[in-house]
Formats: structure tokens, sequence, C-alpha cells
């Protein structure tokens, strides 16, 4: 009969070994880290700034759909549709959900037809 298959944590202990969770992150110098905070801290910048835009009426869809930002591609589409004027928590709930479109989906992921139809509906018309 063959002895039983030993799980990899024990192994490690029985040769000292460190292991490390799949999917964390190695070691980063103080440069590195700090590098990476400062990267975030600038897109969470540009973010609220596309945002306030949004607000104010500066800025519209069109523009967010055509920007090549790596920043506000990766803006959660709830948090895009919650910065427009005159749309909440729920209408954006309300839009996302008659659309098809994920909870988590961001600006990147939507699919072309997903956003003519959101330029279609939340377009301000003239005339």
């Amino acid at each position: 009969m063959a002895a039983p298959a030993r799980d990899l944590m024990t192994t490690a202990r029985m040769h000292d070994e460190r292991i490390t969770p799949m999917g964390s992150m190695p070691p980063l110098s103080p440069e590195q880290r700090q590098a990476a905070l400062d990267k975030a801290a600038a897109a969470r910048t540009e973010r609220a700034n596309v945002k306030s835009a949004l607000k104010r009426g500066t800025l519209s869809l069109h523009d967010i759909f055509a920007s090549t930002s790596e920043a506000v591609r990766k803006m959660p589409v709830r948090a895009l549709l919650e910065s427009l004027p005159d749309i909440g928590k729920v209408r954006a709930q309300k839009i996302l959900t008659e659309m098809d479109i994920a909870e988590n989906r961001r600006v990147r992921g939507l699919g072309t037809l997903q956003k003519q139809r959101l330029l279609e509906l939340l377009t301000p018309r003239t005339g």
C-alpha cells in the first residue's frame, strides 16, 4: 500500500521552507512600494476629477468612452453613472439591470452595443 500523500504545508514544515499563498505579491523595495502608492493616488485623483467634471457637465459620456486613460477605463460603470447629473444609486442600479450590465463591470469591459445604448439613453436631446 502506498504511503499517504502529504500536503504542501506539511512538506514545507518538514523542510523549513517558506510558503507564500498563491497570488500574493512579491516583496517590494521601499522605492517600488512608494512608486505603486503614488501611481494609485494619481489614478484615484484622476477618477475623482472625471466624476466631478461629469457632474458639472464639462465632460460627456462620449468623452469617457473615447478616453484612453487607464484610470478612467478602470472606473466601475456604476460609479460613472452615479457621477452623471440627476442619477443616483437607485437609478444607476435600474439602468445597469435594464441594460444587463454586471454590477462589477468596468468602463473598459463595456461592449460596443452597451456603450451605444448608454449614450442613447443618457445623452441629452437637442431641438
